[in-house]
């Protein structure tokens, strides 16, 4: 259970998350997915990186339980920064970084594969922010990297999914293949990246960021100041309770 790196195949790490049952990740899981994928990008033999998940399904966002198990504001300041370092981490490695997407992807999940160089998905992933739902806000930053802008404000006032078919006809997803196939699918388009020269690669990404016409790291702390202020409110509370009483009901 954790955050592991292990070396595919030349010039490419695998970075897996594994937090049963649904990788929701508690606030330290973010600050490990976070130093592991710096680290990753750091290794001069790395020339892309792979992320992927274990389980049921790719990320279940932050881990709502620890946060209402725990008196205050610390577990909640936490997570928001936690998340902040594990987004920024995949935006700014120094090497390609291709998610590979399975099961359900929400919440927390988006903003690591709004941030990824390229996506990978299975037939059956879905993707969204249930965050109102959460009593949260956050991640419309990385949606709108994969959705259109009205699209993207739709989905996140509803807080419905889309499927990796929708995202692939968006272009958004770079391949959708069944379950079976995604490690070798993701592979194969890792492989295809790190056989570039790896000096090349590293000015590359630098490049590509240089000219994004918006700051993710800037807009997303921007979103995140409304996610507390909700929190101080005491409307965010309320609906984690809510969340945290229903998943009690169904056990």
């Amino acid at each position: 259970m954790g955050v592991s790196t292990s070396a595919a195949q030349e010039g490419v790490a695998v970075i897996t998350v594994d937090f049963p049952p649904v990788n929701a990740l508690p606030v330290q899981g973010w600050y490990d997915l976070a130093a592991e994928v710096r680290a990753a990008g750091a290794d001069p033999t790395v020339r892309c990186v792979v992320l992927t998940a274990a389980g049921r399904g790719f990320n279940a966002g932050v881990d709502i339980k620890e946060m209402q198990r725990s008196a205050g504001y610390d577990a909640l300041i936490g997570a928001n920064r936690g998340c902040y370092e594990a987004f920024a981490a995949v935006y700014d490695c120094e090497v390609p970084v291709v998610a590979a997407v399975h099961g359900f992807c929400l919440g927390g999940g988006i903003g690591l594969v709004g941030n990824a160089d390229a996506i990978v998905a299975a037939d059956d992933a879905t993707f969204g922010l249930p965050e109102l739902d959460r009593g949260a806000l956050g991640a419309a930053t990385h949606l709108a990297r994969l959705v259109p802008q009205h699209l993207m404000r739709a989905l996140y006032y509803t807080s419905r999914t889309v499927t990796a078919q929708e995202l692939h006809r968006h272009g958004s997803v770079w391949r959708v293949v069944p379950r079976e196939r995604l490690h070798h699918a993701v592979l194969e388009l890792a492989r295809e990246i790190a056989a570039k020269d790896g000096s090349l690669i590293r000015l590359a990404k630098a490049a590509i960021n240089g000219i994004d016409p918006v700051d993710v790291r800037r807009s997303y702390r921007f979103e995140q100041g409304f996610t507390f202020e909700a929190n101080l409110g005491g409307v965010a509370d309320r609906h984690r309770e809510a969340f945290v009483s229903s998943k009690e009901e169904e056990r």
